[in-house]
């Protein structure tokens, strides 16, 4: 929906059965890919870096003239935090999740920024699609719960993108179900 760099939940419609473990080829009513929002993308960090660089070694500059030169080492130990916390950051982004719906099954499947796959597959009769709202925040979490079980699904998302998805999924699970 929009660039990559965004989280989008979009309705692909392309994951089938054979490729979530099933039996048959039939695409999914529902099929979306939830990533986390990073607001930077590989440009911006560049720049930003550049930008943060130079600040600090002008202004540690300025200090070692002045006979002040741990200021300068300092200096250089700011651009190096800020590049690990980016990093790390950046890092987290990798991971995401599918979510796909069938009329007889509904598949969540995490995928951890170290490439971990976690698959969750639910009865969609037996399942319900809980959201909780804030009057002041709107979505602030989502939930798939059966019978004793329960999967939090999205958790990283922006709230915009937790009411989009929102929307779109439980229009689609109620389709899915025949509601």
């Amino acid at each position: 929906m929009a660039d990559d760099n965004q989280n989008r939940a979009e309705d692909r419609g392309t994951l089938s059965r054979r490729e979530a473990g099933g039996e048959c080829n039939v695409p999914p009513v529902f099929a979306a890919r939830l990533t986390p929002y990073r607001s930077l993308g590989r440009r911006g960090f560049v720049l930003l870096m550049i930008f943060v660089g130079a600040t600090c070694f002008i202004s540690g500059l300025l200090f070692a003239v002045v006979g002040a030169w741990p200021v300068l080492v300092f200096s250089g130990l700011d651009v190096v935090i800020v590049w690990v916390a980016f990093r790390i950051s950046y890092r987290s982004a990798a991971r995401y999740e599918e979510v796909a719906i069938w009329p007889d099954e509904l598949l969540v499947r995490q995928v951890s920024p170290a490439g971990r796959v976690a698959e969750h597959r639910f009865n969609p009769f037996w399942t319900r699609f809980l959201v909780d709202r804030h009057e002041e925040f709107g979505v602030t979490g989502m939930r798939l719960v059966t019978r004793g079980r329960e999967l939090v699904v999205g958790s990283f998302l922006n709230p915009e993108d937790r009411s989009s998805f929102a929307t779109a999924f439980a229009s689609a699970f109620a389709r899915a179900r025949g509601a």
